[in-house]
Parts: C-alpha cells; structure tokens; sequence
C-alpha cells in the first residue's frame, strides 16, 4: 500500500515536471519569435541562465495561475459571460507580466499587448501536454476521477445531502435540440454518429414520439421538465389581458410559464430532489443550475445561472481551448455560406452580420459549458442530469436539416455523448444515459422567398390596410441567440416587440411555419362572425393562399376552396387535416381549448411528398406548427429501463415516461400522481401529490445556481 502511494506521488511529481518543461521550452520559443519579449538582460546571458530564467518564469506563472486564478473568476462571476471570455486572456497576460517581474535581476520582459499572446500560448501547451499525458496514463486518469468523486461524498455524508449514502443508478438526460427521429437514424446508420449507433446495437433502443402542434423547445421542454405545456399554443403569442408578448425564450417569460407549470401539476418538475438542470430554458425544479434562461433575469449572486460560466472558465486552458475553437467554428461557418452562395444552393437564407459568432457560440462555447457542467454532475453522483446540446438546432435552422453543415455538428455532437459516457465509467454511483430530442425540423423554402411577401403583409392587405413596398423579415427566434443576449446582459426583445401599441392594427407573430393573428381592439377570443364583420377579406385571403395549408378560428379549422371542418364534430377535422399526418385534428383541437390561442392560428402549406413546409421566419429547417419530421423527435433509452409505451403523443407524456424511469432507478423520489406507473395522454393533467411535508424544493427557499 506504502509502494503503491509513493508510485502515485512520484508518478504526479513527473508529470508536474514535464508540464513545467513543456511550458519552459514554449516560453524560450516565444522569446526567440517575437520582438517584445525578452529572457535575458540587457548585456546578455547565457545559454544556462536564460534556460533558469525562462525556467523561473514558467513556473511562477504556473504557480500563480493555479493559486490566483480562481479567485478572480469568481471575483468576476457578475461580468457577463462573453466578456469575461474575453477578459480571461487579459488576466491571463496580467499573471504573466507579474511572474515575470518575480524573475531575480529583472532579466524578463514583455510588452503588455505581447504578454496576452505569450499566456495564451503557454495555457493552451501546458493543457495540451497536461492532458496527453493523463490520457496515456489510464490508471492515474482513473484515480484521479475516483478521487475527485470520493472527496464529494464525504461533503456529502458531512452535510446529510441527498443521495450521499445511496448506491442506485442515476440517470443523465441529454437533449440533443431539434434532432429528428429520422436524422438520428440517418446519422447512426451512415457512420456520422458511432457512439450512438454502437449503443442501439449493444445496449439502447430507439422510439419516436409526437409533439403538440407546437412544436418548438419551449412547449417540449416544459412538458418534459415540468409535466405540464397548457396554454403554450406557439413560441411566442400576445396576451389580451396583459397587452404583453410571450416569448418562450425571454427569461421573463420562460420564469413565468415555469411559475403556470408548477401551479398547474403542484409539482417542482422532473429534478426536484438531487437535480441538476443544464443549458435549458427551464428548471425542472432542479436545485443545481447552470445557464437557465428562467432563472438568468435573477439578481443576486446565489441565483445567477451564469455561474456555470465561471465553473468553466476558472481554468484559463478551458478558456484558450475554446476560444480557438470559437474563431475556428465562425470561420468554418463564414467558408461554409461562401460555398452554398457560389455554388447557388437554394433553399437559402442570410448567414451574415452576427449570425457566425452566434453559432459559434451555441456550437463551441455552449457545448463546452453544457458538456463540463455534466461531467462535474456525474462526479459529484447526482442522482438525475437535464442538459441541452443546442448545436444542431441553431446550424440546421440556417443550413437546413441535413447536410454537410449538419453532418459536422452531429459528428461533433456524437463526440461529445463519447466524452460522457466515458466519465461515467469513473463516476461513483453507475449512471443510465437516455438520449432525447424536443423536436424535429421540416426543411422548405421561406414564405417570404417563395411568395415574396411576408405573414404580416398578406394579413395587412387582408385588412385593407398599407403595406410596405419593400418586404421586411421576418427576425429568427433561434435559441442561441437568446443565449447569447443573456449571457451579455442583454433584453431579448423589448419596446413595442414585447409591448405591441393598442389599436386596430393585428398583431402578428411567427413561430417557424405557424403564425399567430391577434386584435387587440377586439376583446376576448374573437369569434368568426367578430372577424368578418371588421375585416371582411381576412379569412378567404389566408385559408386560399398558396402557401397557407389550414387557419383555425374559433374551433374551426378553415382550408383552400371554402373547406372547413368543426372540431366539436367527429371525423370532420381528421378528413380536412389527414395530410398532416395521425393526429394533427387532436393537436388543433388541445390548442384550441387553450386560453390564450390566438384570434386565427395560422399553419403553413406542406407538401407529404417532399416534407417542405413554409416558415414564416428566416429559416429554411423550422419547427413550431404541424408537417413534417418537426413533429416527430426520438427517445433513446438502455434497455435496462422499461419500455416507453406504444404512441407518445405530446411532452407531457414524455414526461410521465422519464418520471417512471427516476422511480425505477430509485433516483430523486419525485412525487408520484395520482395515477402510479401510467403514462398521461396529451389531454390529462395529473396533479401529482407534493414532496413530504408539503413543499416545493424548487419553489421555496433559495436556489443554489453552481456548476462543480
């Protein structure tokens, strides 16, 4: 045992002493590349004493990185997040300039500007030569997991936490955005995914499942993580009753639907006990939080879900290894939409301005975030992980579903779903990892590109009112660039966007291929009578254009050529929507019953030959109405956990199926509704009974918002 531990010491002294090597030698390096830096003094050294004096350097900045380092972070945890990207490196070079000056007879020097450059380089040799050899070393790589681990135990067992003297499987749930069930299986069976594919064959099975009629990550999400989407018909809507506009991801809005949710089910969500949620729009009740979109309009530093930021960037190597991959990605994107151009692919949209950097942020910065949040989660034995991968979502939006642009990212993404499941392997409880996606994405050309025009031109001239001669677009409500909004302290949508002007004027709203007709001036839910009176033309303009598919008004759903179905009347919607595929009447009619519908609920055009329906936002894959493979994302699932059911229709049954899992591994006792072991179909509400003594984990008391 004595042998064993002085093999351990002495194998970590080694490994110390490379990486100070590996770090010397880059310094010397740079001292002989670039002009501001210097190693020696003024009348010259020798070989022997600038090797010491770069020897010297090295390791004070190694020192003075692992000891000062994190203290500053967590000094900067209120900086937004992509600032203090950035920052990292001026800190970084900071450190050097003052190891430098540690350095006897002043002999080292650098150029303030020069001294950012010589960090970097020597954070991302040191990580490099670091990490290479503990992935040659696979025993000290394995202990090292387990010590980690080890230690979170016995804080643990100290301080009586949940789940520190159990030894059942946890389970981690990751969401891979807007990946179809026919893309996964795509993916798997031409090689772009081989992790996925090799657990389908040993040790996973595959399932599809319906979405709601809108099908988008807000309406999903809340239903998975929180039993309950009622009264969520799109992405965004107008609320007569407030004059405000929902958007499912404004932080603002995602708080609020979350506070509906859990009044609804009377139940905290999905990770109500020993939860940890990463990277979503909502909670689930989770107590463990890092980058949540409902709880980052939070002020006070115990609620700030930026502080997975900091859990990631305390390492400055982190914070070099993705900026690289940053310019990397945004590079990538910018060569990517100069081929489509001159190659004159069509279907397409404008990827320029911003766009590149807002996909490489929910690509790379994102991605690393989410992927190290989770790892820190199965380390610390977490009983139950919620994360979302956005990447493929935001790319597919731009690029289309599928694709070489699309290909990347899920072979990016597949490696990413490796690097967890081999952490895994060295967690301290076993863990089951069930794959699952929101949602699918129907490609097809815009609205605004097929006709010309947009939603909002088409309903104005409906009205009799003016139309703009020059068509405007139509803003994307993409996920990440809310993300990355938030992580710079920045509103989502404010000004008469979020606070439409009262008057006669509709308001109007998309959500991918669905759009949305208010009246304000109109009070109440406007009846079909209501509308024609004030706007004749209105409904015969939209249910007969081309690029319209079916309107629903006052439960009832209108078509091309006068057609029209009620659906309080058997059959009658099922043979007006059939080419929307099984189901498409039950969606219309659940949203209809909805409190907040809009006045008319507009669905594109889609054609069951191609798969293409029409956004009436700047997408070419969408999602958030009916057509397509949008409305059919995957469940993937070990075999060890029970079978889902035949026929999930909508998030709240998934919800009921991923409860049923927590109970069978014995992970958080979440509260168990009154119906035990069913899966709930799209129109029931359980209200499940309250955690012991009556409260709500998630809703009372602080919430601790941490990544380790």
């Amino acid at each position: 045992m004595l042998r064993g531990r002085w093999r351990t010491a002495g194998g970590a002294l080694i490994r110390v002493v490379l990486v100070w090597a590996a770090s010397t030698l880059t310094m010397l390096a740079l001292a002989g590349i670039l002009p501001d830096f210097r190693l020696q003094s003024g009348d010259g050294d020798s070989v022997t004493q600038i090797g010491l004096t770069a020897a010297w350097g090295a390791g004070a900045f190694g020192l003075l990185s692992a000891l000062v380092w994190p203290v500053l972070v967590r000094a900067l945890l209120l900086v937004p997040a992509l600032v203090l990207g950035l920052l990292v490196f001026f800190l970084n070079g900071s450190l050097l300039l003052i190891a430098l000056s540690l350095i006897p007879s002043g002999r080292g020097e650098v150029a303030p500007e020069t001294a950012v450059v010589v960090a970097a380089a020597m954070s991302a040799v040191a990580s490099a030569t670091s990490t290479a050899l503990a992935v040659r070393d696979d025993e000290a790589y394995r202990r090292r997991l387990y010590r980690l681990a080890d230690r979170r135990r016995r804080r643990q067992r100290r301080a009586g936490a949940p789940g520190a003297n159990e030894a059942a499987p946890g389970l981690v749930f990751l969401q891979l955005d807007g990946v179809g069930h026919e893309v996964l299986r795509h993916a798997c069976g031409t090689g772009l995914m081989p992790t996925v594919s090799g657990w389908l064959e040993r040790s996973h099975r595959l399932a599809a499942w319906r979405t709601d009629w809108s099908s988008q990550t807000g309406a999903s999400q809340l239903g998975i993580l929180h039993g309950s989407n009622f009264d969520v018909p799109a992405f965004r809507w107008y609320e007569k009753d407030t004059g405000e506009v929902v958007v499912c991801n404004r932080p603002t809005s995602a708080a609020e639907l979350q506070r509906r949710a859990v009044r609804r089910t009377g139940d905290g969500g999905l990770l109500t006990l020993d939860g940890a949620s990463r990277g979503n729009l909502f909670s689930g009740g989770a107590d463990q939080l890092a980058l949540v979109l409902s709880v980052s309009a939070r002020r006070g530093r115990e609620n700030r879900s930026r502080a997975g930021y900091f859990a990631y960037f305390s390492d400055p190597a982190n914070a070099v290894r993705t900026a690289l991959s940053f310019v990397a990605e945004a590079g990538r994107e910018i060569g990517q939409s100069l081929r489509a151009r001159i190659r004159g692919d069509r279907p397409r949209v404008a990827r320029g301005g911003l766009y590149p950097l807002i996909r490489a942020f929910a690509t790379v910065v994102e991605r690393d975030v989410v992927v190290a949040a989770v790892i820190g989660d199965m380390l610390a034995g977490r009983a139950a992980v919620y994360a979302d991968l956005v990447a493929y979502d935001e790319v597919a939006h731009h690029s289309g579903p599928r694709g070489r642009d699309t290909d990347q990212v899920l072979r990016r993404l597949d490696r990413s779903i490796a690097l967890i499941a081999r952490v895994a392997e060295h967690a301290p409880r076993d863990y089951r990892i069930v794959l699952l996606s929101d949602h699918g994405q129907s490609p097809g050309e815009t609205f605004l590109a097929r006709y010309g025009l947009t939603l909002k031109d088409l309903v104005r001239a409906g009205c009799g009112l003016p139309v703009s001669r020059r068509a405007g677009r139509t803003h994307s409500g993409a996920e990440a660039r809310t993300a990355v909004l938030a992580a710079l302290h920045r509103p989502v949508e404010g000004g008469e966007e979020a606070h439409p002007r009262p008057g006669p004027d509709p308001v109007v709203l998309a959500s991918g291929n669905l759009g949305l007709i208010s009246f304000p001036d109109l009070p109440g839910r406007a009846t079909r009578e209501r509308i024609d009176r004030a706007h004749p033309a209105l409904l015969a303009t939209l249910a007969n254009h081309p690029g319209v598919g079916f309107l629903l008004v006052d439960g009832m759903v209108l078509g091309p050529g006068g057609a029209q179905a009620r659906l309080d009347v058997p059959g009658e919607a099922e043979e007006l929507l059939a080419s929307f595929g099984p189901g498409a009447a039950d969606a219309v009619r659940r949203t209809d019953g909805f409190p907040h519908v809009a006045d008319v609920m507009v669905n594109s055009a889609y054609d069951p030959a191609s798969g293409r329906v029409h956004a009436f936002e700047e997408q070419i894959g969408s999602h958030g109405g009916l057509g397509g493979e949008q409305g059919h994302p995957f469940l993937l699932w070990p075999t060890e956990l029970s079978e889902p059911g035949d026929g999930l229709v909508g998030a709240e049954a998934v919800h009921g199926v991923l409860r049923r899992w927590l109970r069978e591994a014995d992970g958080p006792q979440v509260p168990v509704g009154p119906r035990s072991g069913s899966v709930p179909g799209p129109e029931e509400n359980p209200r499940p009974e309250r955690a012991p003594g009556g409260r709500l984990p998630s809703v009372e008391g602080s919430v601790r918002d941490e990544t380790r």
